[in-house]
């Protein structure tokens, strides 16, 4: 049971797919399917280049050439009938590259969700973390402004003093001041 719940837990495959076995798969299903789907990407982005191309039109020509050159005994495949096991063969590739191609594309497209969902979730944190910085600012400027300064400090510590030699008496002969 815990095992289905941490197979749950898991972004990077289809919701049907994250639970449950798979007929055929062996004891750990999840690793399998996990194997099949790196397997299946690899060969779709095989199929997706140059040289796959180049190699599926040497091996046509190759096909074609030995079936129309070579002596009648040797060919395996007519040239009266329009190269029937050929067209069968290359159909037969096709029908194998498609549901590939779809799986890898469904793949990644699932990785694509997983990594949009995490950017989003990332520019609400940044958001936030934002806005709370600009609170922050705010609270630090409004604070500074309500701050005494220097010099503010200085002329009532100025003030203070002039009052208190008023205070004292002026006709004294001695100077007091007193000690602040």
């Amino acid at each position: 049971m815990a095992r289905n719940n941490r197979a749950d837990l898991r972004l990077d495959a289809p919701k049907g797919l994250r639970t449950g076995n798979l007929v055929g798969l062996g004891r750990n299903g999840g690793h399998s399917r996990d194997r099949f789907g790196r397997f299946t990407e690899a060969i779709a982005r095989g199929m997706g280049t140059p040289w796959f191309l180049l190699g599926l039109t040497l091996f046509a020509v190759a096909w074609i050439s030995w079936n129309t050159l070579a002596p009648v005994a040797w060919r395996f495949d007519s040239v009266a009938l329009g190269f029937i096991a050929l067209t069968l063969v290359l159909s037969m590739q096709a029908s194998y590259a498609a549901p590939m191609i779809l799986l890898a594309q469904n793949r990644q497209d699932d990785r694509d969700r997983v990594q949009f969902e995490q950017d989003r979730q990332r520019a609400e944190r940044t958001l936030a973390d934002t806005e709370y910085l600009a609170r922050e600012v705010v609270a630090l400027r409004i604070a500074i402004k309500d701050m005494a300064s220097k010099d503010f400090i200085r002329a009532e510590l100025r003030a203070l003093l002039e009052h208190l030699d008023e205070r004292t008496d002026p006709d004294s002969t001695k100077e007091s001041r007193p000690t602040v």
